[in-house]
């Protein structure tokens, strides 16, 4: 009796794009199949967030044409329309599936390399937040400066303003949550830091695997495991406590005084 396996092929389902557009979804995504329940929530977490950041660009982009229409600059109109353009995919693509292929695999570079990249995204909300004139976004500087030119426009540009305030502050505290689900690697809490990597099973209990996998105390210079009580062996000739000798210190302790004729 022959048995036929068939293997349902995983097809892209994001974006979802409309049946008219003659584009097709670049990802698959599945919270439910790929994603380990431990990790379920916060990964839906940060896609809401990236929704969030997706919606504050939109609404920024309404701001800014309140901004247009009350006297203020094209400049910034251009500006609002690039920024919904450009950062609206590269916020998924940098961050978010680097942190959704972290928690789908485990892998260490996707940890590292989302927090690097969300790390920006914040550094990018804060200055979107603050809202420097010029720069296509109504933050608190140009909301609050545009009061005395048109109460109305200035009105509208609160609500972008506020919707970038908080996505500077949900994304420092969903930094935070990944930063402690994932743990802090043992040799963040060393003076002394080994940037190789080296497989060994470490006393403390963090990860090893994640930028600097170990600290000086769990492993030997030859990269085997000694434990955490353990210390590094010391350099020079054997005995314990001795420093090492110069050339001419070792030549007279072997060869004995120099004498003259």
């Amino acid at each position: 009796m022959l048995v036929k396996l068939f293997i349902a092929e995983k097809v892209n389902n994001f974006p979802p794009l409309p049946k008219f557009i003659p584009l097709k979804p670049c990802f698959y995504q599945d919270f439910d199949a790929e994603i380990p329940p431990q990790h379920r929530t916060m990964a839906k977490r940060l896609y809401y967030l990236w929704m969030l950041n997706s919606i504050t660009l939109a609404v920024n982009l309404v701001g800014c044409l309140a901004w247009l229409i009350g006297g203020g600059g094209a400049v910034n109109f251009g500006l609002a329309i690039l920024w919904l353009i450009l950062f609206t995919p590269c916020s998924y693509v940098c961050w978010f599936r680097p942190i959704y292929k972290a928690f789908k695999t485990d892998s260490s570079f996707s940890f590292m390399a989302f927090f690097f990249t969300f790390m920006a995204q914040l550094v990018i909300s804060i200055i979107q937040a603050v809202g420097i004139p010029g720069w296509g976004v109504c933050g608190w500087i140009a909301a609050i400066s545009f009061f005395g030119t048109n109460v109305g426009s200035a009105v509208v540009m609160l609500i972008p303003t506020v919707l970038f305030t908080g996505m500077a502050v949900f994304s420092f505290i969903a930094l935070t949550m990944v930063w402690e689900e994932r743990g802090v690697p043992c040799c963040f809490r060393e003076p002394f830091l080994l940037p190789w990597k080296v497989s060994v099973s470490c006393s403390c209990s963090a990860p090893l695997d994640f930028l600097f996998p170990t600290c000086y105390r769990c492993i030997s210079f030859t990269g085997g495991a000694v434990g955490a009580s353990a210390k590094p062996r010391r350099s020079g000739p054997r005995g314990r406590g001795r420093t090492p000798m110069s050339s001419r210190q070792h030549r007279t302790r072997r060869w004995g005084r120099h004498r003259g004729p």
